[in-house]
């Protein structure tokens, strides 16, 4: 009514209006006041620096193989930077779709796959326990150290730290790939260091490779994306 959903039970009423929610007690006197908040990752709209690779700037998808412009300046999942890289930082944003009657892997399924190799999952994860396979998560490798997603519909950042693995002169591997993962700000992963290729798209390999943004068939969309090689 006007605006204010309520909601009654035998001992209280909750009603929500002006993004609040309000709890009276049954003589009506406030017990308690909940205000809606919005967050904001404090690295939302980041400028690369002078010496950065733009891949993504909402102009030109030309960087990418499988390149599309979506909603006028947005990057569709489902592509692969034509450039490869070794060790490197990069900076993304992604928006999950708002998908209330799916559940699990099919609420905004996408991912960022560095080197192609290593899958750092993008996922409507909001509210849940942060898995490996949820939103945050080094799929099947590491669980985050907190769920930082936001809600859907939200831009969300990660802001990646990668160490290649080493080689031999024999192409042995010596030393495991490391990655530390800022997700809207904080750090959720820090230098670990990633035993092995997640599943889904190249195997480990001495050779650079690119980054890859996994299509699942969920409109997940990226924007503002750059690196800076090391």
């Amino acid at each position: 009514i006007n605006g204010t959903v309520t909601f009654e039970g035998p001992e209280f009423t909750a009603k929500v209006s002006d993004g609040q929610l309000i709890v009276e007690d049954f003589s009506g006197d406030e017990v308690a006041r909940l205000k809606k908040v919005h967050r904001k990752s404090p690295t939302l709209g980041k400028k690369p620096p002078a010496n950065a690779i733009v891949l993504f700037d909402g102009t030109s998808a030309d960087e990418f193989e499988n390149g599309k412009i979506v909603m006028g300046n947005l990057l569709a999942a489902n592509c692969w930077s034509k450039r490869k890289f070794g060790d490197h930082t990069l900076h993304l944003e992604f928006r999950t779709p708002f998908k209330p009657k799916a559940r699990g892997q099919a609420r905004g399924n996408s991912g960022v796959y560095v080197q192609s190799r290593y899958e750092v999952q993008v996922l409507d994860s909001f509210g849940l326990s942060g898995a490996s396979n949820e939103c945050g998560g080094i799929y099947k490798i590491a669980e985050p150290r907190v769920n930082m997603c936001y809600p859907p519909l939200t831009w969300q950042t990660y802001d990646i730290e990668f160490t290649a693995a080493r080689y031999n002169d024999e192409g042995k591997k010596i030393a495991n790939a490391r990655i530390t993962v800022k997700h809207n700000g904080v750090v959720i992963h820090q230098d670990l260091e990633l035993p092995r290729a997640t599943p889904g798209r190249h195997g480990e390999g001495p050779e650079p490779d690119a980054l890859y943004l996994q299509g699942h068939g969920n409109p997940v969309v990226y924007r503002n994306i750059w690196v800076v090689e090391r």
